[in-house]
């Protein structure tokens, strides 16, 4: 066998940089005693959870270079760029599966921390990645190891949780159990479980590892960080970016109910969103099918969108015809490819034709804690946003454990007056004006002459910043 069928070689894209731009920053930003934001984008919910941060930093004059990693390169994955009018100066162009997107990324941004340091030796640049994203732990450890200087994490501190009653789960799952379950995840204690979302929860930690600043959504973020010993003065409760999102968002060109005119039809939707990997596994997966079968035969209206793992799974498990019949038997079951606009989401959740999302998506499960008008049922065991339960009451866990689990849990919602009312008057727990408070913060910490990082003495201490040292 030869070795590059063992360790095959590389053969990666250049990346795209527009230097003479970056350059113009870079001298301007020395020019006037400013740090420069780097502001790191990859995924999906990047393009959107980001863009306040970018908005702010041009409206505060704050320096700025927008990067891309570059792995969401094609529609539907990378509309959220053209909706938010985000041109990015760096484009890395990363592409493979998980370990060879890392490596690439890793090496890329390493390097691009090296020519920073050499063009502009005196110059901040400050790196911000965004949440528990592979993006964020390998921007985080390349800039930490390259040139020993941590970044800025938006939503840090996200940290996965369960509710002490999943251990309960004994049928019957009748009306008396759900109600039960659902109260004592509303009321009672919960515990730290770092096993899922994979690989999110080791992007999260990792990412924590490499910063220097962590602006964090919620109070139970703010526990997690300092149990952790990570520095007080560095953690600052702001809320969380998507609220922003929400509230600056541009109305689409097309309403949702042009591209899909079945979506009038009824008031109450359920919504499916699932993409995990840990629900992608047999057993999940086709309880999960079940569950929508039964909830179809319950004559309950669902909506379930094909997400990249959705479509892959359903041909792995070869479900693909199942879901077929189910179109062409059923008049209150619509599938839709991937929606491209995070403007069309926003639509229908607030247009009072959906009842409920049923997702496994963090980002959900924050963004109906602001927009009341659909409730949030999350399918898994344990969540990173475990607040929206325990503090605001506008979520719930739906345990993937059985479909007759699911299926119960999701009708008592579906059915339940009070269950909805109590969901719909939650407090709004993310704040407001997230990326305003991010760059003022930071504003606040250039002209005060502070380092990204600090050795323990300075941190101790209180010391000033030193000279540092390349000699090592």
């Amino acid at each position: 066998m030869a070795p590059e069928d063992i360790i095959p070689s590389t053969n990666w894209l250049e990346p795209k940089i527009d230097s003479e731009m970056i350059h113009s920053i870079l001298h301007k930003a020395e020019d006037e005693q400013k740090w420069v934001i780097q502001l790191v984008v990859g995924t999906k919910p990047d393009f959107y959870k980001q863009y306040s941060l970018m908005y702010w930093a041009k409206e505060l004059n704050v320096p700025l270079i927008l990067l891309t990693t570059g792995q969401h390169y094609v529609e539907p994955l990378d509309c959220g760029l053209k909706e938010f009018c985000m041109e990015p100066t760096i484009d890395l162009r990363i592409r493979g599966n998980l370990i060879e997107k890392t490596t690439e990324l890793f090496y890329k941004m390493g390097h691009l921390a090296k020519w920073y340091r050499k063009i502009a030796p005196n110059t901040v640049v400050l790196p911000i990645p965004h949440g528990d994203t592979i993006s964020a732990a390998i921007t985080a450890t390349a800039w930490f190891l390259s040139i020993r200087q941590g970044v800025g994490q938006n939503e840090a501190g996200l940290r996965s949780m369960s509710p002490k009653n999943i251990y309960d789960l004994k049928p019957p799952y009748n009306r008396e159990f759900c109600e039960n379950f659902i109260q004592k995840q509303w009321d009672e204690n919960w515990f730290v479980i770092r096993n899922e979302p994979y690989p999110e929860q080791w992007d999260t930690f990792v990412c924590g590892a490499g910063s220097s600043y962590f602006f964090a959504p919620h109070e139970i973020n703010i526990s997690h960080l300092k149990r952790e010993g990570y520095s007080e003065d560095r953690i600052v409760k702001v809320g969380n970016s998507v609220v922003d999102a929400i509230h600056l968002h541009n109305k689409p060109e097309e309403s949702i109910f042009d591209i899909y005119p079945a979506l009038e039809d009824h008031d109450d939707w359920i919504r499916v969103d699932i993409h995990r990997r840990g629900n992608l596994g047999r057993k999940r997966f086709t309880s999960l099918v079940k569950t929508i079968s039964n909830l179809l035969e319950k004559e309950i209206p669902v909506l379930w969108i094909e997400m990249n793992a959705t479509r892959e799974a359903l041909q792995y498990y070869g479900l693909e015809e199942k879901i077929s019949r189910w179109s062409d038997k059923y008049n209150h079951f619509l599938f839709t490819p991937l929606w491209k606009n995070y403007g069309n989401v926003i639509e229908f959740w607030k247009s009072g034709k959906c009842l409920m999302e049923f997702s496994d998506s963090g980002s959900i499960q924050e963004e109906l804690n602001e927009l009341t008008d659909t409730i949030c049922c999350t399918m898994r065991y344990s969540t990173d946003r475990p607040e929206s339960i325990f503090d605001a009451h506008s979520n719930v866990l739906v345990p993937p454990y059985s479909d007759e689990l699911m299926t119960n849990l999701l009708e008592l919602i579906f059915n339940s007056d009070s269950l909805q009312k109590e969901m719909k008057n939650s407090k709004k727990i993310y704040g407001t004006n997230v990326g305003k408070q991010i760059i003022q913060y930071l504003i606040k910490e250039m002209n005060s002459e502070a380092s990204p990082f600090r050795w323990t003495h300075q941190t101790l201490f209180k010391l000033p910043k030193e000279d540092d040292f390349d000699y090592l």
